[in-house]
């Protein structure tokens, strides 16, 4: 894989991918409809899957690609492959909440190598450089040059007083009972895969998911992380989350900096 190439690719169809859903969200009404496991999909979802798959296919037409939209790509296999969430936070989508992203990821050998997480309502940018570490581009956003960028790295916790992340819309009881088990100095929420970027920019130290998901919601946040520093494992063993597994679902799992003292279920 050309990962220099693959950078300008990702970024480049994740900020297209951003002005179409840009363009719905900004209707005065769009419609929402159930998917098979009862989750929302709009005009957005699809038009944003569209450009993305079709960009992707014709630049890397030999890696798997593995799309949330598109049914038929989860029951196939490779070491190797693309993954993509065209549009992850329906739901804020839905609820003009801004807390969406576009997420697009490269997996390797389980792991999740690079990523870009674009955020079209907040303006944010979020990707892994070729070299495997992550940045901040600040906008305005030029499709076919990158602009100004921040390195980007998880922060020192301090285990007396922890930022924690959570869901807006997945935020349960199990999720509450384990938070509590940390001393907690503030508490914030956020959509999407934008959870895992404020823990790579340091923003916040730990993100527990006790709730589904699926790697395509994951993988490019997880991406992100990583090159800032910053780890994913599941919630039950602390051993590294992995990816490429059955129907690409993944357990429970617990995002954070180095240094936080990571407590049982």
């Amino acid at each position: 894989m050309d990962l220099d190439r693959l950078t300008s690719v990702m970024r480049k169809l994740a900020l297209e991918a951003g002005d179409a859903i840009m363009d719905v969200y900004q209707r005065d009404d769009f419609d929402v409809r159930a998917k098979s496991d009862d989750s929302p999909v709009t005009a957005a979802d699809e038009a944003a899957d569209a450009l993305i798959s079709a960009g992707l296919r014709n630049a890397f037409p030999d890696t798997l690609l593995v799309t949330e939209e598109q049914a038929d790509s989860h029951g196939e296999q490779a070491s190797e492959f693309l993954i993509v969430d065209p549009l992850d936070g329906t739901k804020e989508f839905v609820h003009r909440r801004g807390d969406f992203t576009v997420n697009i990821a490269y997996v390797k050998d389980g792991v999740p190598l690079r990523g870009v997480v674009y955020a079209p309502a907040k303006g944010r940018m979020f990707f892994t450089r070729a070299d495997g570490t992550s940045v901040e581009e600040d906008g305005p956003f030029d499709k076919d040059a990158i602009g100004t960028t921040r390195p980007i790295r998880v922060s020192t916790p301090d285990n007396s007083a922890l930022v924690v992340v959570a869901s807006k819309s997945h935020r349960d009881q199990a999720t509450d009972d384990y938070i509590a088990k940390y001393a907690v100095k503030d508490m914030t929420s956020a959509g999407s895969s934008l959870k895992f970027c404020l823990v790579a920019t340091g923003e916040a130290d730990l993100y527990p998911r006790v709730g589904r998901t699926m790697e395509w919601d994951t993988a490019a946040g997880h991406a992100v992380l990583a090159g800032a520093g910053g780890k994913v494992v599941r919630f039950d063993t602390h051993e590294p989350l992995t990816y490429g597994k059955p129907l690409y679902e993944n357990p429970f799992f617990i995002a954070y900096a180095p240094g936080v003292d990571l407590k049982q279920p």
